[in-house]
């Protein structure tokens, strides 16, 4: 303890003292005359304390006042660099991801070289080990499963039917069976001397086995010429990455057909009975609204009569069905749904995906809009990606003509994962067909 502070708690000590005794006094207790000359004595080193008090803190005071910077010199006599302090730069999530692209494009797909560049540049040792693990045999860099959960975390934002709460679960071996229940139980009242009703339950199971997909994303050499200066650069990669994988998820979600190793999507796994047609449009009048409030309380009650969970149903559309209905007006002028304006619509929410076409129908105009309990729809995916690069292939541009990254200046990356899909119980799935609304 210094001797500042074992002045000040000895002052505290005796105003302790003296205040036990001044209130004994107050109380009407007369004070012995012992009493009051250990007063004089306390007050008389109060007076004492306190001056050397003083005495001491104006000391620390002049010290702190005359002190002068010293500079430490290095073994060599000068005296150090100084570095100013700056902030540290924010962590882009999935960032390690994108830092694994740039390293494989700079070290021209050598592995080893691209872990010694993600060493030298200060990628992370996650990124430098996970390039020392690359095998060229294995078609690309393995994303270890802690990286890859970081970018498939990302993608709920970006891909529909993940959104709107379709669960996912790890597929060991490739493979995961998911038990449900197919046909309820038989229960009934019986009378006196009457055999109790077999009860029997149907089993069945949703069979989820890894099916591969590839995303292509093209980024311009010019952006990554300038990783590692920014972590905006970063964060451009992972969007572009997680952009093209959500969108091409969410086409075989909700459409794929199963067909050619393709996880099988809503549209495969309705039931017949549960695809229902839309009404025509026509002049917007009463006769239509109601056709149109109909057709949608149709599709809530395929779901409602065969008792679905409807722990998280919701409503996925083309981005034209959404804004007819968004625009509709009755009569008096009056929004028909003013709810979708947050995103909702008859209570449940919407999801908008242009992976729905507006060309489908012999006459090349329709679409569909689908109503499901996505808390019953599973993905089941392997943890981990594989990442790779090319300067040189081809890709399908916006308008379906083919673009050469080599060309363009730009380098390819592909992100291949394997997933697949599907509802625990079919019921749970309503489609809206031949929807011709907007345009």
């Amino acid at each position: 303890m210094s001797k500042i502070l074992e002045l000040k708690k000895r002052r505290a000590d005796i105003a302790a003292t003296v205040q036990t005794l001044a209130t004994q006094e107050s109380g009407g207790t007369a004070l012995s005359a012992e009493q009051l000359q250990q007063l004089d004595t306390l007050k008389a080193e109060f007076d004492q304390l306190g001056a050397q008090l003083a005495r001491l803190e104006d000391a620390e005071r002049m010290i702190a006042a005359a002190a002068q910077q010293v500079d430490t010199l290095n073994a060599q006599g000068a005296p150090p660099v100084r570095v100013p302090a700056s902030p540290a730069q924010p962590t882009v999530k999935g960032g390690s991801v994108a830092r694994m692209a740039v390293a494989l494009i700079h070290a021209q797909g050598n592995y080893r070289m691209a872990a010694d560049y993600a060493d030298k540049n200060g990628f992370g040792d996650d990124v430098s080990a996970a390039l020392n693990g690359g095998s060229p045999s294995a078609g690309g860099v393995l994303i270890p499963s802690n990286m890859a959960t970081e970018i498939i975390e990302l993608l709920r934002p970006k891909a529909v039917v993940r959104r709107l709460g379709t669960r996912s679960l790890p597929l060991k071996n490739g493979n995961l069976t998911i038990p449900r229940l197919k046909g309820g139980a038989s229960v009934g009242y019986i009378g006196d001397d009457n055999d109790i009703p077999a009860t029997e339950q149907t089993f069945d199971d949703l069979k989820l086995s890894a099916k591969k997909m590839a995303a292509l994303v093209p980024i311009s050499n010019d952006l990554l010429d300038n990783a590692g200066i920014s972590p905006d650069v970063e964060q451009v990669v992972v969007g572009d990455l997680t952009s093209a994988v959500g969108a091409r998820e969410d086409l075989a979600f909700l459409r794929g057909d199963g067909s050619n190793n393709t996880p099988k999507g809503l549209r495969g796994w309705a039931l017949p009975g549960n695809c229902i047609a839309a009404p025509a449009p026509a002049t917007v009048d009463a006769a239509f609204l109601q056709a149109v409030e109909d057709f949608l309380n149709a599709l809530i009650l395929l779901l409602e009569g065969v008792d679905a969970n409807m722990v998280s149903p919701g409503w996925v559309m083309s981005p034209r069905t959404f804004r007819f209905l968004e625009g509709l007006r009755d009569g008096k002028s009056n929004k028909v749904y003013p709810e979708l304006a947050q995103g909702m619509l008859k209570g449940y929410p919407v999801g908008k995906a242009t992976q729905i076409p507006n060309n489908l129908g012999a006459g090349g105009n329709e679409s569909e809009l689908y109503f499901c309990d996505f808390a019953d729809c599973f993905i089941g995916e392997d943890k981990a990606l594989t990442i790779d690069y090319s300067k040189e292939a081809t890709y399908t541009g916006g308008d379906g003509k083919l673009v050469s990254a080599f060309s363009k200046d730009q380098t390819l990356v592909r992100v291949i994962a394997k997933h697949d899909f599907g509802p625990r119980h079919v019921e749970s799935v309503a489609i809206g067909t031949g929807v011709k609304w907007g345009k």
